[in-house]
């Protein structure tokens, strides 16, 4: 049975990619913090779901802890790893700088020195499509991004960068991939998506950062996890390979498909747009295409009725959820 380290396993995408993998026959060795940086209620539940897979095993420790993180090496073996824990969101970044440099650079640093010390071979590194930001659409690898405009994406670019190092003098095969707004079923709280359906479907009003004719390329957790799998079974030496829906959707045509398939009409506040977010992304996959095999499948429209079918699901349990 094949075995993989897997960091941030009680994450959104996190969860859904050691679901995946569990399902493709492999143990996973599950690592996570379980931080209160949105509510720890939602990365219970998806931990608890995991944990009924006798295959799964999971250590709550942070990877910036370099000795609780070395007894995870010396107490099991696996393969490679798949590092997708890290301090998420832009905004938050900005309030609180120190602890996404020290979990996003710090802990992926971590990560590559105990790699070479038991020596492992292929990295997967969880990265970001905030790195484009002022770059022409739709946005592709070898663009020059070296101006991020969040301490979120200037941590993630480190972790890159590092990670591309530890390739050159290691030799290492590191896939980087760099995901474009995901969402999908139990999903994060601080995001659009899930906010939305939740003050639609209680009523509140919905917030939004400028007038909604801002546009993401929207990708499903699946199909995430899909492609977060195939870049740790490919041999790749070192690449950056966008994950994206490869169509961009604005957040007006994401409210309104909401509604429909809640039967609710939302009171939206508009407020001002935030510096530091993108006003459009554009995931060119070409890449994705050519070195994994991979495409999504999932449109938003059928994602949106599969993440809202979800909340309907599951409405007691989200009523607890405070959002960030």
């Amino acid at each position: 049975m094949r075995s993989v380290l897997l960091t941030g396993a009680a994450g959104f995408i996190g969860y859904r990619t050691a679901k995946l993998l569990l399902e493709k026959g492999y143990k996973v060795i599950g690592v996570d913090n379980l931080n209160n940086y949105y509510d720890p209620k939602l990365k219970e539940y998806r931990l608890n779901l995991l944990k009924e897979n006798r295959n799964f095993k999971f250590y709550r420790l942070d990877i910036e802890n370099f000795e609780a993180l070395k007894v995870v090496f010396e107490e099991n073996s696996f393969e490679g790893i798949i590092n997708l824990a890290a301090r998420a969101g832009v905004r938050y970044s900005i309030e609180n700088p120190f602890v996404y440099e020290t979990t996003n650079s710090l802990g992926t640093l971590n990560l590559l020195e105990l790699m070479k010390e038991f020596g492992l071979k292929k990295f997967v590194l969880a990265s970001t499509s905030s790195l484009y930001a002022g770059q022409p659409m739709p946005f592709k690898e070898d663009l020059p991004v070296n101006t991020p405009i969040s301490p979120y994406a200037a941590s993630k670019k480190a972790a890159e960068v590092m990670s591309y190092t530890y390739h050159y003098l290691y030799g290492f095969d590191v896939t980087v991939v760099r995901y474009f707004t995901v969402y999908g079923p139990a999903g994060r709280p601080d995001m659009s998506i899930f906010r939305f359906i939740k003050w639609i479907d209680e009523g509140r009003p919905v917030e939004v950062y400028g007038d909604g004719t801002q546009s993401r390329d929207f990708t499903y957790v699946d199909d995430i996890a899909e492609g977060t799998i195939r870049a740790y079974e490919t041999e790749t030496g070192y690449q950056i390979i966008n994950l994206g829906g490869n169509r961009p959707h604005q957040l007006k045509e994401v409210i309104r498909l909401i509604e429909e398939y809640l039967g609710k009409k939302a009171e939206i506040i508009y407020k001002p747009f935030h510096k530091a977010d993108l006003k459009a992304t554009w995931a060119d996959i070409t890449k994705a295409r050519e070195i994994l095999g991979w495409e999504p499948k999932v449109p938003l429209e059928e994602g949106l009725r599969r993440t809202v079918e979800w909340h309907k699901e599951n409405r007691d349990f989200l009523r607890e959820i405070t959002l960030p």
